[in-house]
């Protein structure tokens, strides 16, 4: 007696809660076109990734780089974690981050697009993995990925200046490590399942949250965002035992973040900081700074929301959605029973978190925080995020219609692939420019080594910049920062300003 398996697969999933396979589809055309598909379409993002990684190689020290590299050579991390906790902004784990690349010197620099970068990508897709677990919901080999892949690749590279946001460790750690980084520590909540792993998840909040407190004041405030309208919701997309634990969960992290914070603007780095910028209270929560913000978060939203590319996101977002299966019925009362609701809701934590990284970047940045999207990406990974998930229930509520899933496949395919292809010209175009700046930077770096190891103790330094990035005698040589870390870095009294390379 023969059994047929994949109806009684289709049986097992309209019990608990799935859909069946539409009319037109059979059992196993349908598994062909949902496995080969993702499995393809995530090397148009794997691939974008990979030369996004190989061209890092070509990144060379530049702006803060200068200053940081010198202290950590000659001082160490506790040079490092002192200068940025009693000097620079008090930022403690940054501080710990910058000597992980910066212990390696220039090979730092040129690693770190890869690192991080794949680091970056794995907590996605590690993400995307326990969400769907959660969910109890299963997709074909290749889609989390695919997942994973897409939202990385439109998040490091469709920003307007990818050099400074994914390529410059110095700010990456900041606005691109870190909110990603945060990520990371929910993957233990969504996968606790003994009394262990739960203790370990409360765990990974605290140590987590500390650590993004001291990380960065943008990543911080997006958090406390998430954290607090998760508790103001209840929680109800989670029912049963596990919706106190994650209660919980958003209460300790939320603490760890608020006491990272405070340790943070207490310090007396941050305290010189807002000294030189002006950033008290007052100066950042006055009407007239307010108003003047959300202006600029206007035009920000505006760059952000003209930028075609992210539809790339919403794409890989409604392929997962069309081809998870599983997923019991909803609990009464839970959000899932109300995406409009879950979709709104992430609105407007985006909008809300976007204005308020825009408020404390103002006084620093002003008018030209609307050009500043290096320092957008603490906020720009929820959008990304968004995106994602809205694609998903689309993707999800055009299979339980049980129409038009091939149509929808082939179209959001389409997408995916063209959000790559639209990132990878301006991503080559920037190769170029940085191979230039690249082979620049080498020769005047062997020329200021020799005359240094002549016994030279001034040297003159020629501007090398790329995408905007600061460098010693910058605006025609009126503007000296950071000449004096250049010299110490190459171990001189001073270096002076050479209109052209000698």
């Amino acid at each position: 007696m023969t059994v047929d398996t994949s109806r009684t697969a289709d049986v097992r999933e309209e019990r608990e809660g799935g859909v069946s396979p539409s009319p037109e589809e059979r059992p196993g055309a349908v598994r062909r076109w949902e496995t080969s598909l993702p499995a393809a379409l995530a090397l148009f993002p794997l691939a974008l990734l990979g030369a996004a990684f190989w061209i890092g190689r070509l990144v060379r020290p530049g702006a803060d780089d200068w200053c940081f590299l010198p202290v950590v050579r000659d001082e160490g991390a506790s040079g490092m974690v002192a200068k940025f906790y009693l000097h620079d902004n008090g930022r403690v784990a940054n501080a710990l981050l910058v000597v992980a690349y910066g212990v390696f010197g220039v090979p730092g620099q040129q690693w770190f697009a890869l690192v991080s970068g794949v680091l970056m990508v794995g907590i996605l897709w590690a993400l995307t993995a326990a969400v769907l677990g959660r969910a109890g919901l299963t997709a074909p080999r290749g889609v989390p990925l695919l997942v994973a892949a897409g939202c990385g690749a439109v998040f490091f590279l469709a920003t307007p200046d990818t050099y400074k946001a994914f390529y410059w460790p110095a700010n990456s750690v900041s606005h691109a490590v870190s909110p990603v980084l945060a990520c990371a520590a929910v993957i233990p909540l969504l996968r606790a399942r003994t009394r262990r792993g739960r203790v370990f998840a409360l765990a990974v909040a605290l140590v987590a949250g500390v650590f993004i407190g001291t990380l960065s004041e943008e990543t911080a405030v997006v958090a406390c965002v998430l954290l607090c309208t998760a508790l103001l919701l209840g929680l109800r997309a989670l029912p049963g035992p596990g919706r106190t634990l994650t209660r919980l969960w958003c209460a300790v992290a939320l603490a760890g973040v608020l006491t990272g914070a405070a340790v943070l603007y207490s310090s007396p780095g941050a305290h010189a900081r807002r000294a030189r910028f002006g950033t008290d209270a007052g100066a950042v929560f006055g009407a007239e700074e307010l108003n003047a913000a959300l202006r600029a978060f206007g035009e920000i939203l505006g760059t952000v929301l003209m930028t075609w590319q992210y539809l790339g996101a919403l794409a890989v977002g409604v392929l997962l959605g069309l081809a998870v299966r599983g997923g019991g019925p909803a609990p009464e009362g839970s959000l899932r029973r109300r995406p409009l609701l879950l979709v709104l809701t992430g609105l407007l934590v985006f909008l809300v978190s976007g204005f308020l990284c825009t408020v404390i970047t103002y006084p620093a940045f002003g008018t030209s925080v609307v050009a500043a999207a290096r320092v957008w990406g603490d906020f720009l990974l929820v959008y990304v995020l968004l995106l994602a998930g809205i694609g998903a229930l689309l993707g999800r509520g055009l299979r339980a219609r049980r129409r038009g899933t091939r149509t929808a496949t082939a179209v959001a395919a389409a997408v995916c692939a063209l959000a790559c292809v639209g990132l990878a010209v301006p991503l080559f175009r920037l190769g170029t420019q940085m191979e230039v700046r690249a082979q620049r930077w080498d020769h005047q770096d062997r020329f200021l080594r020799e005359g240094a190891a002549r016994g030279a103790r001034v040297l003159p330094y020629t501007p090398v910049s790329v995408s905007r990035m600061l460098e010693p005698f910058g605006n025609h040589g009126r503007r000296p920062w950071p000449a004096q870390c250049v010299a110490r870095y190459y171990r001189l009294e001073k270096v002076t300003y050479a209109p052209r390379p000698r």
